[in-house]
């Protein structure tokens, strides 16, 4: 380890799309143009019209979200590269994102990747019918009182389930639609200060998702995965992965359990991780990040000048 700590690149997941993204980044990188025109080929549609257009609104449909966003990560990343910016000693990915993750580290093909996502966002589609599953974002509770919610909220017939562990006090809930809109409505009772529904239909990192998860497995068994060539900290599990095998079994487990992102944070600095760099759109993980440990440094490459500051300050 440096003297500077450790480096990590760390992926967005579903929700930091949005319609134009990376417009400015198309406009300035041909490497950028060709990571669209590379998913393009592998997916049979135009990637970069879906992006800037989001005709019809596919752009928030799951199985158009996914490979989406995984394209854009993996653009800004290897415009990274291009420029550069300093490897990563460890890489993670929030759910969706640990596939860019697994890009990164050499451990799968970015064409391969983007089939994969899309067939993970249409078995995620099709595990729980449209309206019957729900999520909601839950502020200002511990872990403990998230826990006892969905407990109180379920029922024999509708459950819930904490389904994102984020960051102290921001926990996202998923699971039957009832039984989410009655955890929503005792939130506040609990002393929460805010419970949101979200737009998002499928109550994803939930065992509603067993369906999603078995057909993942099925699918996954078709592709060649290799050993990543720098450790991958698993967001279901919070610790690191080395080997092909076990990765495989973390893309089926995501599925249906938690997304535990403060602890892989954590994990993360155990490590002598204090520089992070979020490759893709937004920079929601970097305010993750801040409130999870505000002794990490974070860094975003969402447009051309936060690429290039971010280069300036790690020494790119």
């Amino acid at each position: 380890m440096n003297e500077q700590g450790r480096l990590a690149y760390i992926f967005p997941g579903q929700g930091s799309q949005s319609t134009g993204m990376l417009d400015d980044h198309l406009h300035e990188h041909a490497l950028v143009r060709d990571t669209f025109a590379e998913a393009s080929d592998a997916l049979g549609y135009d990637m970069q019209a879906l992006v800037a257009d989001n005709a019809d609104g596919l752009l928030d449909r799951t199985d158009y979200t996914q490979p989406a966003l995984l394209t854009a990560s993996v653009a800004l990343w290897r415009v990274w590269r291009e420029q550069a910016g300093p490897a990563a000693d460890i890489v993670a990915g929030h759910s969706l994102g640990e596939y860019s993750a697994l890009v990164a580290a050499g451990a799968l093909e970015f064409a391969e990747a983007v089939q994969l996502v899309r067939f993970r966002g249409e078995a995620m589609a099709e595990a729980v019918p449209e309206g019957e599953g729900r999520m909601a974002a839950v502020l200002g509770l511990d872990d403990e009182k998230i826990s006892e919610l969905c407990v109180q909220s379920s029922d024999e017939n509708h459950k819930a389930w904490a389904a994102n562990f984020n960051c102290p006090g921001q926990v996202v809930i998923a699971g039957h639609a009832p039984a989410v809109g009655r955890a929503i409505d005792m939130a506040k009772q609990m002393g929460a200060k805010r419970a949101l529904p979200l737009a998002v239909s499928a109550p994803s990192h939930t065992p509603l998702m067993q369906p999603a998860a078995d057909a993942m497995r099925q699918r996954l068994s078709d592709v060649n995965l290799s050993d990543p060539t720098v450790p991958l900290v698993c967001n279901s599990k919070a610790s690191v992965l080395e080997h092909a095998d076990a990765v495989k079994e973390a893309l089926v487990d995501q599925l249906v359990m938690p997304v535990r992102w403060a602890e892989s944070v954590t994990c993360m600095r155990d490590m002598g991780v204090n520089r992070a760099v979020e490759m893709g759109p937004g920079k929601v993980l970097a305010g993750l990040l801040r409130r999870i440990d505000r002794d990490l440094q974070a860094h975003v490459t969402e447009t051309p000048a936060a690429m290039r500051e971010t280069l300036l300050a790690l020494g790119g």
